[in-house]
């Protein structure tokens, strides 16, 4: 059985936790980081030198960095509907599992730590708002992707959509000013149908 370590409201740990739940995965999660620690501990820093979550093993096969571990999950699984084989349309979701990395992840990190993770009277104002206007600009690079598509690769979900569908979902529940941006509201709606979405990324934010 996979096991996983992490916390599950760590946004990484869940992008594997719903990966898994779209390829009908079992696995074991072991709570690591956040208010559990234990990820600084020399028995786990062995498995993950960086000391983040998640780690995963599957038999003598011990991985880390999340989006690394959802492209093994779908290749192991033959899961083509999530991550084609023909080289350009992998590289299509590709493309976008770099940008959730680059572009996206940062700003909706700072927004994170503004707005949830640090006491109102110790919150830096400015720093979330500029961190509200680059998410702002790459999420309308989003919308503009999806203006005749409903999906980032096409017609069907992919990997795309689970790298990004907890740093979604927080945009659509953070107490921040948000555009208009139909297109991104109607692919999130599509994800939020989707079982495991609701189960693993839908949870609250900490």
């Amino acid at each position: 059985m996979l096991r996983i370590w992490g916390r599950n409201t760590s946004s990484n740990v869940q992008k594997v936790l719903w990966c898994c739940g779209e390829l009908d995965i079992s696995f074991e999660r072991i709570d690591v980081g956040g208010p559990f620690g234990g990820n600084q501990d020399a028995e786990y820093l062995a498995l993950n030198p960086n000391g983040l979550v998640p780690t995963v093993q599957e038999g003598d096969l011990i991985l880390w960095e999340s989006n690394t571990i959802c492209r093994y999950l779908a290749v192991t699984r033959h899961a083509e509907r999530l991550y084609p084989s023909a080289p350009p349309a992998r590289a299509n979701v590709e493309r976008w599992m770099d940008w959730q990395l680059s572009t996206i992840g940062p700003p909706m990190g700072a927004l994170l730590y503004g707005l949830i993770r640090s006491k109102p009277e110790e919150r830096d104002h400015a720093a979330i708002e500029a961190a509200r206007r680059k998410a702002v600009a790459a999420w309308t690079i989003v919308e503009d992707a999806l203006d005749n598509t409903p999906f980032l690769a096409g017609n069907d979900l992919t990997l795309a959509e689970i790298v990004m569908g907890t740093l979604v979902y927080r945009w659509h529940a953070f107490p921040i000013e948000r555009p208009p941006l139909p297109n991104l509201k109607a692919w999130y709606d599509r994800m939020r149908e989707r079982p495991a979405f609701k189960t693993h990324i839908a949870i609250p934010i900490t």
